[in-house]
């Protein structure tokens, strides 16, 4: 092949790999934010609307808890139906009178007790519902963004794959190379549009999953500068379970465990009920009153074995507490560990790794359009920069992934019912 035929070729290469490599145009259409994907699947999540109907039966239980026993009306008619004197109504007494329960032992305020950290530990289900909608669309996001990615990238393929194509077609022209480099190249052409084809169908699927959690199809751009954007170097501050919504709904279930115990205790002590009333004597046509006060005997069921129940049931908890402690301070640390880690691969990968790729499939495609390398040379060079794009992809998925999941982690109570049983 003569020179400038080869300087042609080349300078046709150069700008074919140009045009493939070209992003798509960007939408003038503003993208739809993962804060705007998370605001809008917070007013459309079962979850939480299920959250916050828990919230109102704890409220209405609280209401219930601290209502005093209804009093009773009584009547009763004795000396009737009997026989001699008594016969019919004739000497018929009728006592009319109201019987009133006096809880006493501390009752009411144990009732009120319970529910109130029953409510609290409803409010901490609230915020637990908030926190794994917000893990979930921010993961689905994510899937989301990142199939794009991919999907651009597979049409970056196609076209450095249809221009491979049609230098080795030339080649084979002009007898300057076997026709199974044509062969080669027509193979490399349909996986790549089949790999386009695939992501298009991946980008389908997760943006439906994104338009079914957020309420609304997406219709736009995603943000992907915020997918491409890594933290910046430093040192990173430890994170702590102290406060957060495991440590929380830990601490709720003990304090509610406290409170039955204390109900079971309460419950030992018996109630009294007083009455009364006004008793009319048939006889006499006379009115007196009548006066009473009933108080249960705890013979059979003395209250030792509820109280026991909800000893054990406390302790159960206590241990759980400690148990929830341990598991979120482990997992805390790893999914740090996993953060670090997942920046560190996000770096290099879209760094020098991407750059020396980029370079690499370059050099090899104008190598390749001279005549110095062989097509395998530049196969292997597109197969490197490929994967080494897919590669910058998957990590910087797996880098929002695992920050979303150490954001989970360490999502704080509600200040208004954090406790300090944190610090047990």
């Amino acid at each position: 092949m003569s020179r400038s035929f080869a300087a042609l070729l080349a300078a046709t290469v150069c700008v074919g790999t140009a045009a493939a490599q070209t992003p798509p145009a960007i939408s003038s259409e503003a993208p739809l934010t993962l804060e705007q994907a998370i605001a809008a699947a917070r007013a459309n999540a079962p979850g939480i609307a299920a959250a916050d109907a828990g919230i109102r039966a704890t409220d209405a239980a609280r209401v219930v808890a601290g209502l005093r026993p209804n009093p009773s009306f009584e009547a009763q008619t004795e000396n009737v139906a009997g026989s001699g004197s008594y016969r019919g109504l004739s000497g018929a007494e009728t006592t009319v009178g109201f019987a009133l329960p006096i809880e006493i032992g501390g009752k009411r305020s144990a009732r009120i007790a319970v529910a109130n950290a029953r409510s609290d530990r409803a409010r901490i289900e609230a915020a637990v519902a908030l926190a794994d909608v917000e893990l979930r669309v921010t993961q689905t996001y994510i899937e989301a963004t990142a199939a794009e990615r991919r999907l651009g990238i597979a049409r970056q393929q196609v076209g450095i794959a249809n221009e491979a194509l049609r230098v080795a077609t030339d080649r084979v022209q002009v007898g300057d190379t076997s026709p199974i480099d044509q062969q080669r190249a027509e193979v490399q052409a349909i996986n790549a549009r089949t790999t386009a084809d695939r992501a298009e169908r991946a980008v389908e699927v997760e943006r439906g999953n994104l338009a079914r959690m957020i309420g609304h199809a997406v219709v736009g751009p995603l943000d992907t500068r915020w997918f491409n954007t890594v933290d910046g170097f430093g040192p990173r501050l430890p994170a702590r379970s102290t406060g957060t919504l495991a440590l929380a709904a830990a601490n709720a279930d003990l304090t509610t465990a406290d409170a039955q115990v204390r109900l079971a205790r309460s419950q030992r002590v018996p109630d009294l009920t007083i009455s009364a009333g006004a008793r009319r004597l048939e006889a006499t046509n006379d009115v007196a009153a009548v006066f009473g006060v009933s108080i249960p005997i705890p013979v059979f069921n003395n209250g030792r074995a509820a109280i026991a129940q909800a000893s054990a049931e406390r302790d159960q908890f206590e241990a759980q507490r400690r148990l929830a402690h341990l598991e979120t301070e482990q997992a805390i640390a790893g999914a740090d560990a996993e953060v670090a880690n997942a920046a560190a691969s996000a770096r290099a990968a879209q760094g020098p790794a991407l750059a020396a790729a980029e370079e690499a499939a370059r050099i090899a495609r104008i190598g390749y359009g001279q005549g110095k390398f062989g097509q395998l040379e530049l196969l292997d060079a597109e197969r490197t920069l490929s994967e080494t794009r897919t590669a910058a992809t998957d990590a910087l998925a797996a880098y929002h992934d695992a920050q979303a999941r150490l954001r989970r982690l360490t999502s704080l109570a509600p200040a208004d019912i954090q406790t300090s049983g944190d610090d047990r």
